[in-house]
């Protein structure tokens, strides 16, 4: 797709169609009023449009304008309006004009600020995204964008190179949760990793079996032996020219390519949604791969334990008793609660590197869409300071999380008769114990874990958004180097 600025004057540019956005309560005539001979006037009078959230109209060949059509998009309220108001707006634009097959499109900003050009691009390139790349449909390419055009000054260009960076480092995320299991196998997703961070100049290291038995990852292992698809443990670092901390930050990604829970199997119904189930490690390394082009000054280190929870005669059973890396053993009571499994010994792992502060990102339990819907990811820390940083980073790119709790009663959840403890608490609080389980390896250093089992994958599409695969957390990661 063809991005770019363009200072040419609103009403001399050539535009295909020209967008521009209006609000629910806006004051005074719309600035456009006059080009389009009253025809913003006319939308209100007839209500027509009334400036809601996503509403779009589409004027031909207006008379002050150079455009051959103009399309106005509700922006809602005005005192309710941001950047991440703007992303999903000029989403929801791109996503009803391609729908036209209009696949030109110029966005009109007033004054706009470098933040509003990083969302709008942003906005842009995800609402073109599209999960149907295995459609042999010859027709699907001709909605998708061509180009995007934004008015406005040269010297806002950073901005939208920003914008551009972070869009395609989540849509790249998306491409990689979206690929079905057959597809894309542990081994498979190590490959893009090392593909990418050949591009983007970082150093990878992948950690096969042989590799990761001689450590003792014995969590991970026992997740993976009763699939005939190899594990891995995907290993990229960031390491600045000139750190401006000592720090060392470790973002971790459960990486299970396909779920189908083991012997303690899932319902068959949804069942093949479960390809999503490495989103959490498709974020990280969509985040590596902008962070390499930002260049922060932290040392980040990415972990993302790669496996395949399958049905065989080789597959771990209820009541096998596992060794993690850490010394711990773990009892396993359900096999279907794989994840925490094969995180905690990217946990040890990431300690041993030398890592100061960890966060992981995992679709890791059903219990937290039952808990926060679709709507927010689950957040749990064993440290406020930190968590408030990952907090805010999220808060800045939109990324809705609230603060679950993780208080030390809730360990009582995880008692068990024969290991150092069991890979799942009762029937209660399932989100909460599987973060506590995971918090007995942290050693206590600071750590936040983001649940993101029920926002990690969207069942119908968004006016802004496809269906499918959300690339959540990419944005929140980015924020949380950029911003160290």
């Amino acid at each position: 797709m063809d991005i770019r600025l363009d200072a040419t004057p609103i009403e001399q540019y050539p535009a295909d169609v020209l967008v521009t956005l209006a609000f629910e309560n806006q004051q005074g005539p719309h600035p456009l009023n006059a080009a389009a001979g009253g025809w913003f006037d006319d939308l209100r009078e007839s209500r027509e449009f009334t400036g809601k959230l996503f509403e779009v109209a589409i004027l031909h060949r207006p008379s002050g304008l150079k455009a051959k059509r103009l399309a106005v998009v509700g922006a809602g309220p005005v005192e309710k309006f941001n950047a991440t108001e703007l992303r999903k707006v000029v989403g929801s634009a791109v996503r009803a004009l391609k729908a036209k097959s209009l696949t030109n499109i110029t966005l009109s900003l007033e004054n706009a600020t470098s933040e509003q050009i990083t969302a709008a691009v942003e906005g842009a390139i995800l609402a073109d995204y599209e999960p149907d790349r295995l459609k042999t449909d010859a027709k699907k390419g001709e909605k998708r964008l061509a180009a995007f055009c934004i008015l406005g000054p040269a010297t806002l260009q950073p901005a939208l190179d920003h914008g551009r960076t972070l869009g395609e480092a989540q849509n790249f995320t998306r491409d990689l949760v979206n690929e079905p299991a057959n597809l894309m196998t542990p081994l498979k997703l190590a490959s893009e990793a090392q593909l990418m961070a050949a591009t983007f100049g970082l150093d990878c290291e992948i950690l096969d079996r042989e590799r990761m038995t001689q450590l003792g990852m014995g969590s991970l292992l026992g997740v993976s032996q009763g699939s005939a698809e190899p594990p891995a443990m995907i290993i990229l670092r960031y390491t600045p020219a000139a750190a401006s901390t000592a720090d060392h930050l470790a973002l971790i990604g459960k990486g299970v390519t396909f779920d189908t829970g083991g012997v303690s199997i899932k319902p068959s119904d949804g069942m093949e949604k479960m390809k999503y189930d490495m989103a959490g490690g498709a974020a990280v390394i969509g985040a590596m791969r902008a962070i390499a082009q930002f260049k922060p000054q932290v040392t980040i280190t990415a972990l993302i334990p790669a496996v395949e929870n399958m049905v065989s005669s080789r597959a771990q059973r209820p009541g096998d008793i596992v060794t993690s890396l850490s010394g711990k053993t773990i009892e396993v009571l359900n096999t279907d609660a794989e994840g925490r499994l094969i995180l905690v010994d990217a946990i040890t792992y990431a300690l041993r590197l030398g890592c100061t502060h960890m966060v992981d990102a995992a679709t890791l339990t059903g219990a937290i869409g039952v808990a926060l819907g679709h709507i927010h990811v689950g957040a749990f820390t064993n440290n406020e300071p930190f968590l408030g940083k990952v907090m805010s980073a999220a808060k800045s790119e939109g990324e809705r999380m609230w603060h679950m709790p993780l208080d030390d009663d809730y360990k009582d959840y995880l008692k068990s008769a024969f290991a150092d403890l069991p890979n799942i608490g009762g029937r209660y609080g399932g989100a909460v114990t599987a973060a506590m389980f995971l918090k007995q390896f942290t050693e206590d250093k600071p750590w936040v874990h983001l649940d993101i089992a029920g926002t990690a994958w969207l069942d119908e599409a968004k006016p802004f958004l496809s269906k499918g695969p959300s690339g959540v957390a990419v944005r929140t990661f980015v924020n949380l180097a950029t911003n160290w």
